[in-house]
């Protein structure tokens, strides 16, 4: 499994349990340093998830990118999702999460607007997709299994994602 945007290790930790192999990317040192201590048996890289994945095209059966390809400008999105979608072997899954628009607590409103559903949360880029977004995202090239807003309680207050 390619993890994109590991943080501190909490789903490596649980994929990790399962008996999964994962192959992680995060972008914070101080986070890798935690995932690494966390579980120490995944393979943790610190670096941005726009360079080269650790893993090669058709190289991993599972993607999982929960809530890490929000901070960047439309196209370097779509791209990235590209380079997602290459790295899957055929019949391979991503495993996603993204804003939605309806995530009030975290910035969907409120926030300087960099572009359409991209602003400016307390110095930090963030993108917001409507349905409509999440479709173009994965338009091209991707077979659609699921798609559905939810509301989860990982925070200290509910967030909206698809």
């Amino acid at each position: 499994m390619l993890e994109l945007g590991c943080g501190g290790g909490r789903d490596t930790a649980t994929l990790v349990e399962a008996g999964h192999r994962v192959v992680a990317v995060e972008v914070s040192a101080d986070a890798v340093a935690r995932a690494r201590e966390r579980v120490p048996s995944a393979e943790v890289h610190c670096r941005d998830i726009r360079a080269a994945f650790p893993v090669g095209d058709g190289g991993a059966g599972v993607a999982i990118a929960s809530l890490s390809l929000h901070y960047f400008p439309w196209g370097e999105t779509c791209i990235l999702a590209e380079r997602v979608r290459r790295v899957l072997r055929p019949q391979g899954v991503l495993l996603c999460r993204l804003n939605s628009t309806n995530d009030r607590h975290f910035g969907a409103s409120g926030h300087p607007e960099i572009d359409k559903d991209y602003y400016l949360v307390e110095g930090e880029p963030k993108r917001f997709f409507d349905r409509a977004t999440v479709d173009r995202l994965f338009a091209s090239g991707w077979s659609t299994l699921g798609v559905e807003e939810r509301m989860i309680d990982r925070y200290d207050h509910p967030k909206a994602v698809w």
